[in-house]
């Protein structure tokens, strides 16, 4: 398998610590969105991207994320049972959703002034990862994982979500406001897979 990311994209994360995770072997090709390798195998030219050994071409991190979770070996990121799959899917959404808001305020801050869209759309991408942030912290709790007591694909995308709003919004002070997912960051960031990704 061969994944075509940069190690600055949340949703890379997300697969780089599934595969990490699952101990699978893979060559990492390090590529921004606008590289050509990235165009002819993905019609939307979006990272990340990940070439099979058969060398279909899979997009974009839900996707990628749940054919490496149905590939040979443990854990399972996902799990098997309907009603405990959604629930692990719903969060992984959840957590997408808040990683997609701070995506869009940090693209909005690196626009020229006059090419910004404005206040509103601020506060609309900050309410999205406030309300995000909150549904979390409160789901989590004082559980060590977001659900079933074990590591899911839900924790990946939380702490990927989490990490990102590190390096883009450093003036938003989250682990006072949600002191559940501080201490969950803390704990996940000493996980092997994560540490390594």
């Amino acid at each position: 398998m061969k994944l075509l990311g940069n190690p600055r994209s949340p949703y890379v994360k997300k697969i780089v610590i599934a595969l990490k995770e699952k101990g699978m072997e893979y060559d990492y090709l390090e590529v921004g969105a606008g590289d050509p390798a990235v165009g002819e195998a993905n019609p939307l030219a979006k990272i990340p991207t990940l070439i099979c050994d058969d060398g279909k071409a899979l997009f974009d991190s839900p996707v990628i994320a749940e054919y490496v979770d149905g590939l040979d070996g443990a854990p399972k990121l996902i799990p098997a049972d309907f009603a405990n799959r959604i629930a692990v899917k719903q969060w992984e959404a959840l957590a997408d959703g808040v990683t997609d808001a701070a995506v869009a305020l940090s693209h909005e801050e690196r626009e020229p002034v006059e090419k910004r869209k404005g206040p509103d759309f601020t506060v609309k991408q900050s309410k999205k990862i406030d309300a995000g942030l909150a549904a979390l912290n409160l789901a989590l709790g004082r559980s060590v994982f977001l659900h079933g007591g074990a590591f899911s694909l839900g924790d990946v995308a939380c702490y990927c979500a989490l990490t990102y709003l590190d390096r883009t919004q450093s003036n938003f002070d989250w682990r006072s406001a949600y002191p559940n997912l501080a201490n969950f960051a803390l704990r996940l960031a000493e996980r092997p897979s994560v540490a390594q990704s």
